[in-house]
């Protein structure tokens, strides 16, 4: 059986990303975002599942960072919708809650909820562990904060659905494999890349042309600092369209003239929630 690795504990979201895209491949839970990778690229796993963005807290730390030397390619993506629950030991009633643990950035997301049941929040490392501790001591007045999945795996009965404030967030990952894989499989594709414009005045402002000259669509762009220095700038981009895309060949060609470095993450198909 195929295997697809993920950081956090099981039943986290990532592991929830990993079980709704590929409910074959068996999930491997690593410690951290490096310790996924190393999986991949050992063979413990087949591809890797990476958190990117957030509709309600944003960009996920250090990930862009890591994608460029980790060895890896972006195969995919998958938009995973976050619905946070109320998850609580055999027995245990909405009423009998005095606190939820979570991790610290799910916590605000329940705000409205927790205040009007007069529900303490706890922070915990991981909203996975939390269920997991919850599911080890007899405490009904202690809950989790997790997903539906997360219940199913701790045994933990979920005392209230979809308890977040807003009902957008959702979550964006890139499914990572040790090969590239260049060809067409959709109509719709993206392409992802990193480069550093070299160091002339309106170098961005040049270097960024070529997309609106050529019709190509920059879906996203970010910097970011590399080696610890304020004058190294390394961006992040993703657009629409295929590198044998005339337009999007013309684009790149008049990238590179302006950049130092520049540097294919992947090519693959969009998500069919984009």
């Amino acid at each position: 059986m195929q295997r697809i690795a993920f950081q956090g504990e099981l039943g986290a979201y990532s592991h929830q990303a990993c079980h709704e895209t590929f409910p074959d491949l068996e999930a491997v839970a690593c410690r951290a975002f490096e310790d996924v990778v190393e999986t991949v690229k050992s063979g413990g796993a087949d591809l890797a599942m990476l958190p990117v963005e957030n509709t309600t807290y944003g960009r996920v730390a250090d990930i862009h960072r890591l994608l460029p030397d980790s060895g890896l390619h972006i195969i995919g993506e998958a938009f995973v919708r976050v619905h946070i629950n109320l998850l609580g030991i055999e027995g245990a009633e909405l009423s009998d809650i005095r606190e939820a643990h979570s991790h610290l950035v799910l916590l605000p997301q329940c705000g409205e909820f927790l205040r009007k049941h007069g529900i303490e929040g706890k922070v915990s490392p991981d909203n996975a562990r939390a269920a997991r501790e919850v599911s080890e001591q007899t405490d009904k007045g202690v809950a989790a904060l997790a997903s539906e999945l997360a219940a199913d795996i701790y045994g933990l009965n979920v005392l209230a659905r979809h308890i977040e404030d807003h009902d957008t967030n959702t979550t964006r990952f890139l499914i990572m494999a040790p090969e590239p894989d260049y060809s067409r499989r959709g109509n719709q594709m993206l392409t992802s890349f990193v480069f550093r414009v070299r160091n002339i005045p309106a170098a961005l402002y040049k270097a960024m042309g070529g997309f609106a000259t050529n019709g190509v669509n920059m879906t996203k762009l970010e910097s970011y600092m590399v080696d610890g220095k304020f004058s190294a700038t390394q961006f992040y981009a993703d657009i629409e369209g295929h590198p044998d895309d005339r337009g999007v060949q013309l684009a790149l060609e008049e990238l590179e003239f302006f950049t130092t470095e520049l540097k294919i993450l992947g090519v693959y198909p969009t998500d069919h929630s984009r």
